[in-house]
């Protein structure tokens, strides 16, 4: 372990993991500090079909992290496995606080995800990859052709529903109001598509079946009712997909990082407000949250890295 490290990476999704690995390519002390197991959100994806250069004949998270993680290995990065407490990110050297130590490096890449807010049903977690999703662009396509129900009523929900009106044979989106929340222009498209039903004032009690989902309970918050879903004998499944909303996980650098609804802002060079820290993936403020753009985020801070303490280096050299 070295005293003064020349980054540290906060997190080992696929944005960490590739400022990793692009900080240990181009020779810049590396830290990634990960509390639990690689991968973040991708490492609970039964199957990847969209990430450019996968195994064409099947990609799962997990085997993807594995490589990526592998990469990291290769390059030389350190790695330790532990809780952050506090970080310090401002000055010139960084200070993170974790549960076995404390760090310090001249910059910091923040890539400490985000996880999406559950459904809150019996059964979620058992079914989440087996008919759960909370990806359409991830997931659509294993639904083609059969009946996927939306929970949600914001604007993710409906622009989830309307994308997966594409594959699907049926959309009906679970709201647990009378009308949706989504901006008018996304309710006209939702009401004008025929492929798009409503279960309106319902939740999600629970959801069942042999090894994938096989039938969901939903009750009428107003009654009380609870009707059953069943998946059509032919299809054997149908697909639920929860749009509630994401939680980024930035408490940590409240009060420090520039951020906007728990989201940190970021330039297009991952530059937070603070010199010397970026932030990349999930947890920054942006359009896309998929693999590919996590890996992209992670490549380009890690550059802006190098060009960062190259900088700093000519500055002390010639000052």
């Amino acid at each position: 372990m070295k005293d003064i490290y020349e980054v540290i990476i906060l997190g080992a999704g696929p944005a960490g993991l590739s400022a990793a690995i692009y900080a240990g390519r181009s020779r810049i002390s590396t830290l990634l500090i990960e509390k639990a197991q690689d991968g973040g959100q991708i490492a609970i994806t039964d199957v990847i079909e969209n990430y450019p250069g996968q195994m064409p004949e099947g990609e799962s998270g997990p085997t993807l992290i594995e490589r990526m993680s592998k990469q990291v290995e290769k390059f030389g990065a350190d790695r330790i496995s532990d809780t952050v407490k506090e970080v310090h990110l401002t000055g010139s050297i960084k200070k993170i606080v974790c549960v076995n130590g404390t760090y310090k490096a001249k910059t910091v890449i923040l890539a400490t995800g985000a996880s999406h807010k559950p459904i809150g049903c019996k059964g979620e977690s058992e079914y989440q990859g087996r008919g759960i999703s909370y990806c359409a662009t991830c997931d659509a396509d294993f639904f083609e052709d059969l009946d996927v129900y939306v929970v949600g009523g914001g604007n993710s929900a409906v622009q989830e529903a309307l994308y997966l009106t594409k594959f699907a044979r049926h959309v009906t989106i679970i709201h647990r109001r009378d009308k949706l929340r989504a901006v008018p222009t996304l309710q006209e498209k939702a009401f004008a598509n025929d492929k798009i039903n409503f279960f309106w004032d319902s939740v999600v009690e629970e959801v069942g079946g042999d090894e994938v989902v096989q039938w969901m309970k939903v009750r009428n918050k107003k009654t009380g009712g609870i009707t059953t879903v069943k998946a059509n004998e032919e299809d054997g499944i149908f697909g639920v997909f929860g749009f509630i909303g994401l939680v980024p996980t930035t408490r940590l650098f409240e009060g420090q990082v520039e951020m906007e609804d728990g989201y940190i802002i970021t330039d297009e060079d991952m530059k937070t407000n603070i010199p010397g820290v970026f932030a990349v993936g999930d947890m920054r403020k942006k359009f896309l949250r998929q693999v590919v753009t996590a890996a992209a985020d992670g490549a380009i801070a890690a550059m802006q890295v190098d060009k960062y303490l190259t900088e700093a280096n000519n500055e002390t050299y010639y000052g």
